[in-house]
């Protein structure tokens, strides 16, 4: 797909093309819980939670089996359904924790002052978009709440992981710190750390995330 022209970006984002990104394998991720969330949220109490972007459900299904009531929103509805089959096998205690929720996120404004945990991984979109959303879900979280974003960190556009060439798109844990207000955030954790992965010929190689650990003072 070509990415020089807008509507090509836009549909990037948009509900036909990741329904077919689900159905191209029975299995898109790992299954397993992103490793910055288990590590940011293990000691939060639970209470309510909002997964941005939850695919395959592992996310909310790990915050779910904790004893948080999760809603898990993603723009494709193939990922929804097989994320609720997961959650289905999981238990029923798990799964009655979570409502699944069908949106674009690139428009979606949830309610203000609602949850407990905002948690986005890997939401990568063109910078203004991504501020857009960044700050609607800054709202959506509660005094005395957290709001976890991570990335993939800009460093990776110069190894041979493949990411796309679109710099835009990338971003480091102190910009997204440096959207919030200071009088209404503590910032709890800005951080690059350093994890190793296959790149697309199985190379090992070090790659970089960005995680923002942030919490809403009032």
């Amino acid at each position: 797909m070509s990415h020089d022209d807008n509507s090509d970006m836009t549909d990037l984002f948009s509900k036909d093309f990741w329904d077919e990104r689900y159905r191209s394998a029975d299995v898109i991720w790992s299954g397993n819980p992103n490793s910055h969330l288990v590590e940011q949220a293990a000691d939060l109490t639970p209470g309510t939670a909002l997964d941005v972007g939850s695919g395959e459900g592992a996310d909310a299904i790990w915050l779910a089996s904790r004893g948080w009531h999760v809603t898990g929103v993603d723009v494709s509805m193939v990922a929804l359904d097989r994320a609720a089959a997961r959650a289905g096998e999981a238990g029923k205690e798990v799964a009655d924790r979570i409502n699944w929720q069908q949106a674009d996120l690139l428009s979606w404004d949830p309610a203000p002052l609602q949850f407990d945990l905002v948690s986005a991984q890997f939401m990568h979109l063109p910078r203004l978009l991504l501020k857009s959303l960044h700050r609607r879900l800054a709202a959506s979280v509660r005094p005395g709440g957290t709001l976890l974003i991570v990335g993939h960190h800009p460093s990776d556009l110069h190894t041979s992981m493949g990411r796309p060439n679109l710099p835009d798109m990338f971003y480091t844990a102190e910009q997204i710190a440096a959207t919030l207000d200071p009088d209404d955030w503590q910032i709890v954790v800005t951080a690059a750390p350093e994890r190793q992965t296959a790149d697309p010929d199985g190379r090992l190689i070090t790659i970089r995330d960005a995680v923002m650990h942030a919490i809403r003072r009032h």
